[in-house]
């Protein structure tokens, strides 16, 4: 997994590429978390439109990533997901927890409701 960074204001909009497998995955998502709760950014939204795969253990790096940002009064949300990884989400009833939108100005502009 890649991480690209792209503030949007108050938002922190994280550009993931290739694919999250946890193990590796999982230590660089937690320590990008970690640092953006630190410099003041709580609110981020997940770009995944290059993410191609994601195993469940992937799954769990995001889970993870939710409850940090949950603590510390932000919220993650997800945009631009295949439709492989949003059957995914439908089967795992992670749609349950992460708000998920088509678009990232649509992900970032519910930020603003």
């Amino acid at each position: 997994m890649k991480i690209n960074e792209k503030p949007q204001g108050e938002v922190m909009v994280l550009n993931l590429s290739g694919k999250i497998m946890g193990g590796d995955d999982h230590e660089l998502f937690h320590t990008e978390i970690k640092t953006l709760i630190n410099e003041g950014f709580v609110d981020l939204v997940l770009n995944m439109s290059k993410v191609n795969w994601i195993n469940s253990t992937g799954l769990g790096v995001l889970v993870s990533g939710f409850h940090s940002l949950k603590k510390n009064g932000g919220v993650m949300k997800i945009c631009d997901v295949s439709s492989r990884i949003d059957n995914i989400l439908n089967v795992t009833q992670l749609k349950l927890v992460f708000e998920t939108y088509e678009t990232e100005e649509e992900a970032v502009g519910s930020f603003g409701k």
